[in-house]
């Protein structure tokens, strides 16, 4: 099996033996200070880097090999702006076959919502070498960063990671069991849908005792919580347009971050992150 764990004194090292193979590597929410040492180490000696649009720019310019080519993915939610997944697949196996060491970069953590089965599927199949170093999912890094406790003792009995958006995807039945649930629920990539969301808790009569915390460019300086009663929702913020990346929070725990908030709502309206252009591919940075 090959050694994993380098000291940190032995730079530059080839993990994989001289050859290529691909660091498949999660960058975390947003505050580049949020980036392991691991990755970091590896993005030092990295010949190509995959970018996803969430990560941040302070990372790709301070942290990156100066002559290292980087790629930007993009991947904004399901905007068809997008680069496809099968070419990403091909740029990871085409470089790392030249003998180069490739770094795929991903926004928070690579197995949360990623498309990190079809990249493995991808590498399998060729042969190619690889390593999985985790990042911070953006659910840790919302929460802290807002200071909701996500499985605080007599708020929650669990946290559960989930998506919507689209209204079909959950059966009435289980609507009835998110409702009713003490679990803190977490929605990714659902800012578009959170009306419809809070409608159907609603409908199943979710408790009163539930809150709900729409998390607007988490971690980073431009962030904003927007946090309230599930029943008061409509009321304050129906109809709103959130800023990619959003998370929601619902749950007791959500009603905890008024007591414990740490970091005030920015009052920028700027995106932290660059929205994806229209017809983009896989770009090289200048």
């Amino acid at each position: 099996m090959r050694e994993i764990f380098q000291n940190s004194n032995q730079l530059p090292f080839s993990p994989f033996g001289g050859k290529g193979g691909v660091i498949i590597a999660g960058a975390g929410p947003g505050d580049p200070e949020l980036l392991t040492i691991k990755v970091l180490r590896y993005l030092q000696e990295a010949d190509v880097v995959i970018t996803d649009r969430l990560v941040s720019e302070v990372i790709l310019d301070q942290y990156v090999r100066k002559d290292a080519l980087i790629l930007h993915a993009g991947k904004q939610r399901s905007k068809g702006d997008s680069t496809p997944q099968f070419i990403i697949n091909e740029l990871l196996v085409e470089y790392s076959l030249q003998g180069k060491l490739v770094v795929r970069l991903k926004g928070g953590d690579v197995s949360v919502f990623s498309n990190l089965l079809d990249e493995l599927n991808a590498l399998s199949r060729n042969h190619i070498e690889y390593e999985i170093i985790p990042g911070i999912t953006a659910a840790c890094g919302a929460a802290a960063y807002a200071g909701i406790p996500l499985t605080a003792r007599n708020y929650a009995n669990a946290v559960r990671f989930l998506t919507f958006y689209k209204t079909d995807l959950f059966p009435e039945t289980y609507w009835k069991d998110l409702a009713q649930t003490e679990d803190t629920l977490v929605f990714y990539m659902s800012s578009d849908t959170t009306d419809e969301l809070l409608e159907k808790l609603l409908e199943n009569k979710i408790n009163d005792d539930k809150y709900i915390a729409v998390i607007e460019q988490a971690t980073t300086p431009m962030q904003k919580v927007y946090n309230c009663s599930v029943y008061e929702y409509s009321k304050k913020w129906k109809g709103s347009k959130y800023k990619s990346p959003s998370l929601i929070i619902i749950g007791k725990v959500a009603g905890l971050r008024e007591q414990f908030q740490w970091l005030p709502n920015s009052n920028s309206n700027e995106y932290y992150f660059k929205p994806i252009q229209k017809n983009a591919k896989a770009e090289v940075r200048a």
